[in-house]
C-alpha cells in the first residue's frame, strides 16, 4: 500500500503545473477516492488538495523569486486565472504577494515533498470485528460542529450539555440495536478532513425505527444503508485515547487488513469514568472489502 501512496505522490510533483486529478491518484493508488482521501488526510495531517496546493505555491514561489518569468505567465502556468487569484493564493501560503517577495527577496515557505515509509510499530494489539449489519436509522440531535483532532471539541460538548435528561432518556427508549445506548455519530464530513472543517455531529441512538410514527417529532433522523463495519475497541484517557483511535485505525489498521473505508456516518459508543478521565469505547467504520 505505501508503495502505491508514493507512485501517487510521484504523480503529483510530475504534474504540479496540471490539473492534479484525484481520481487519478486513487487509481494509481489502487483504491476508491474515497479512501484514499480519507487515508491521505490521516498519515499527511492536512487533506489531498491542501498538499498539492501548498506544494504547487511552493515551487511556484522558487519561479517568483527567481525572476526568470513575469508574475503573469507563472501564476498562468499553475492553474490560476488571473494574477489576482494568483496573488490571494501565494499570500495565503508564503505571508507576502509574489510582487513584494520578488523585489524584496523575501523569505518563503516551503511544503516539502511527501513520502511514506514503513515505520515498525504494532507493538499494542487493535482489538476489532467485522459486522454486516442492515439498514438502520440514527435518531436523535445534531449540530453543525468543526473538526478538532486534539483535546476537547468545544462546540460538541456546548451542544452535547443542552440536550437535557429527558430528551436522553427518550431516546434511549428508541436504542434497539448495537450499539446499544447514547452514541456520537459523525457525517457529512468535509472531503479533506482539514482542522476546522465541519461535519454533522449526532447525539442519538441506533434503532430499527423507519415509519414517522415511531420517530419524535423532535427529533432528527439519518438512514443508514446496510453495509459492512470494522467495529475497533478502546480503553485509555479521555478524550485523548478516542481521538488516537481514529488515527490508529487509518495509519495501522487499513494499511495491514484487506479493507478500505466507504462513504457513510462514523459511529462512537463511549462509556466515561465516575471523573469523567478514563473512557471505554466502541468506533464503528463503514467499510467495504478490497479485492485480493
Amino acid at each position: 500500500m505505501l508503495e502505491r501512496l508514493n507512485r501517487a505522490m510521484d504523480h503529483i510533483e510530475r504534474n504540479l503545473d496540471r490539473q492534479v486529478d484525484a481520481a487519478e491518484l486513487a487509481r494509481i493508488a489502487l483504491t476508491s477516492e474515497y479512501h484514499l482521501r480519507r487515508l491521505f488526510s490521516a498519515l499527511a495531517g492536512m487533506g489531498l488538495s491542501e498538499y498539492v496546493r501548498r506544494r504547487r505555491l511552493t515551487v511556484a514561489g522558487a519561479e517568483v523569486l527567481a525572476g526568470e518569468r513575469t508574475l503573469l505567465d507563472i501564476a498562468v502556468r499553475y492553474g490560476y486565472g488571473s494574477g489576482e487569484a494568483f496573488a490571494r493564493a501565494f499570500r495565503a501560503v508564503h505571508g507576502i504577494g509574489p510582487g513584494e517577495a520578488r523585489r524584496t527577496g523575501a523569505a518563503l515557505n516551503s511544503q516539502p515533498r511527501m513520502s511514506f515509509r514503513l515505520v515498525v510499530e504494532g507493538s499494542s494489539e487493535m482489538r476489532y470485528r467485522v459486522v454486516e449489519k442492515g439498514e438502520f436509522a440514527v435518531v436523535g440531535r445534531k449540530a453543525r460542529v468543526p473538526l478538532v483532532y486534539e483535546g476537547v471539541n468545544p462546540a460538541i460538548a456546548a451542544f452535547v450539555r443542552s440536550v437535557d435528561r429527558e430528551v436522553r432518556e427518550r431516546l434511549e427508549e428508541l436504542s434497539d440495536q448495537e450499539p446499544r445506548g447514547i452514541v456520537a455519530v459523525s457525517d457529512d464530513i468535509a472531503e479533506d478532513r482539514a482542522e476546522g472543517s465541519e461535519l454533522d455531529y449526532w447525539h442519538g441512538v441506533v434503532t430499527g425505527a423507519k415509519a414517522p410514527e415511531d420517530v419524535p417529532e423532535d427529533m432528527d433522523v439519518l438512514t443508514v444503508p446496510a453495509g459492512t463495519w470494522a467495529v475497533f475497541e478502546s480503553s485509555g484517557e479521555f478524550p485523548r485515547a478516542l481521538q488516537h483511535l481514529w488515527r490508529d485505525v487509518f495509519t495501522q489498521w487499513f494499511p495491514s487488513n484487506p479493507y478500505r473505508s466507504r462513504p457513510g456516518p462514523e459511529i462512537l459508543r463511549t462509556r466515561l469514568s465516575a471523573d469523567g478521565a478514563e473512557a471505554n469505547a466502541e468506533l464503528w467504520i463503514p467499510v467495504e472489502r478490497t479485492a485480493d
